[in-house]
This record gives structure tokens, sequence and C-alpha cells, in this order.
């Protein structure tokens, strides 16, 4: 039986962020909202079948290892979906949409270096006969897709998150399990720990450090947020001067309702350096917070796009720190 709505908002709104980093975590939990252990593990897990929850993992910052791309590419519309089908068939592409716009087709590529994801971009533009573009993130003004669910669109942005540390080589494999998703067992933090050789305090430990110092942005609930009502979402790219992006950044982070801001590469025909994302449950609610952002920040003065997202072909965490399977790609794509 699914989870009634009242369960579903208990279970994820607030622990999207400050996840008990304690041995038998869904126990506190539990106490909270007043069941048995059993029955918030079986919650999580019919969450987790339905779709509204992706995993229960940690958000890592850009610079904690790994790493990741924005791409796109101009299909015709006559390849949109066979293309798709082989991009999100790509092992390190975690997220992959059509935006309304002559490039409609958007993903993320992930990988454990940047020769990774550039070999692994290769084998895309191989396989389906198209050039993408490929836009690198040069810095983070605002991640952090964890908000409140009863809203129309995320609320006022939390404080910024401090500078990141990265991942250390010897802890690469818990990052990789952090990345996967807790196990909906009673002490999974102990599960981890058995499978890496090490105590259930020292990954504890590690995770709170990774806090602390930036490495990971926040440990908790993963949720989709299109299958919990948030069916509208919107990408606006704006053409910054060089020497004005970063104040622009630091205002499109304050306004009520951004998601994500950060600034990208410019590459040969795509000029936008700065990118706002805006998530919300219809397209009157993601409009009327772009209108603030160009309002409060003073940004329609300069060129900018607003890419609606129209279709969703894959969704799923990253993969920075496992080691990808090789990917099969056709050798040509009709």
């Amino acid at each position: 039986m699914a989870p009634d709505a009242d369960l579903r908002l208990a279970l994820l709104n607030p622990w999207q962020r400050d996840f008990p980093l304690v041995r038998e975590p869904f126990t506190h939990i539990a106490t909270t909202v007043g069941l048995s252990t059993d029955a918030v593990l079986a919650g999580y897990a019919q969450l987790q079948n339905e779709g509204a929850l992706g995993r229960i993992g940690g958000v890592f910052a850009g610079n904690a290892g790994g790493a990741a791309l924005l791409a796109a590419m101009a299909v015709p519309p006559e390849r949109l979906d066979a293309v798709a089908a082989v991009v999100s068939s790509h092992p390190g592409v975690n997220h992959n949409y059509q935006r309304e716009h002559h490039y409609n087709l958007w993903f993320v590529m992930t990988g454990q270096d940047d020769a990774a994801v550039r070999a692994a971009m290769r084998s895309l533009e191989d396989a389906t006969g198209l050039t993408a573009l490929q836009l690198r993130m040069q810095r983070a003004y605002r991640i952090d897709l964890g908000f409140d669910l009863r809203e129309r669109t995320a609320p006022a942005p939390m404080a910024a998150a401090p500078e990141a540390m990265p991942v250390a080589e010897a802890d690469r494999p818990l990052a990789a399990l952090l990345e996967d998703g807790l196990p909906l067992v009673p002490r999974p933090f102990d599960a981890w720990a058995q499978a890496l050789g090490r105590t259930g305090e020292s990954v504890l430990q590690t995770l709170q450090q990774w806090l602390d110092q930036g490495t990971v942005r926040r440990i908790g609930a993963i949720v989709r947020h299109h299958e919990l009502g948030f069916d509208a979402n919107a990408m606006t790219v704006f053409n910054i001067p060089d020497a004005e992006v970063d104040a622009c950044g630091e205002a499109l982070a304050r306004v009520t309702g951004v998601t994500l801001a950060y600034r990208r590469e410019r590459t040969g025909g795509w000029p936008y350096n700065l990118y706002c994302m805006v998530h919300g449950r219809d397209r009157t609610a993601v409009r009327d917070v772009i209108a603030r952002v160009l309002d409060h920040c003073d940004l329609a003065q300069y060129p900018h796009e607003v890419l609606f997202s129209c279709r969703r072909f894959e969704q799923t965490g990253p993969r920075r720190f496992r080691a990808l399977p090789e990917a099969t790609m056709p050798e040509e794509l009709d």
C-alpha cells in the first residue's frame, strides 16, 4: 500500500537534509512519526518503488571529486527519440531532458575524471553523428534541490555552503556508496562499514566531516520532484560580461524560488555563461520567479533565453566516484 500524503510528507520533507547520522537512523525517524522502524523502512521502499524517492544519499559539491559537464545537442525532431535513447543508455549520463529550443536535448555526463568524461562525450558524438555543446561549470552560486514540498516553488535560499574540500583517495569507495544511496536496513551505516572493512563510527565520522567541510552539500532524501507534483522547470541562460558575472550569480542565488545558479564556460555558438534553474508546480509559478529574477537582479538588460523542459528521458544519481561499466555504443545511429 502506498504511503498516504501525510506520511509521504513526513518521510521526505524534513529529511532532505540533516538526515540522522546515527547507527540506527530509521529508528530515529520512526520516533518522530510515531511508527515502527519496519513501517518507516517499508514506507521508504514504497516511495522508491513509485519513483517519488530517488535514494537516500549525498549531494556532493562540484569540486569534491570526479568530473561532470552539462551537454546539449541540436537533434532533428524526427531523430530525437532514437538519439535520446542512445544518450540515456550511457552509464555516465544521469540527467537527460528535452527542452524547448534549437538545442533540444540537454544532459549531464559524469565520470571519475575529466578524461573519462571527454572520452564518453566523444563516444556519444560518434554514435549519434551530432556535435554537443560541452559546458563545464566554473562556479556554483546555489546548487540544492532540497526544498519545501508544500510550496509552489523553492523557498528562500539556504546559507552559503563552506568552501568544499575534495574527497580523499582512500575515501572514494565510501563516496561511491553515498552516491548509490543507503540500503534500507535498520543499520545502514554498519552495512557500509562491513563492506569497506571499517567501523560504523568511522563511517559516520567521515560523513559528518564531509558535511562540515563542504564536501557534501547535504545528506538526506533525494526526491524526484516531477513525481511529487513539481511538473514545470525552466533553465534561464544569460550572457553576462565576465567582470560582472559573479555579482549577478550571487544575486541570483538570493532570489526566492531559484533552485540552481551557476557559471559555466562559453563555447562556440553558445555565448551564455550564467545559468538559473527554477522548479515549480506549474509554468505560471516558474514564470513568476523568472520575472522576479529579471527585476530584482537587474538582468533584463543582458541577452538571455528561457528554456522550459518538456520531456524527461533519464534522471538518476550522479556517478562521479564509481567505476563505470564500459558503455556499448552503436557504431552509427541511423
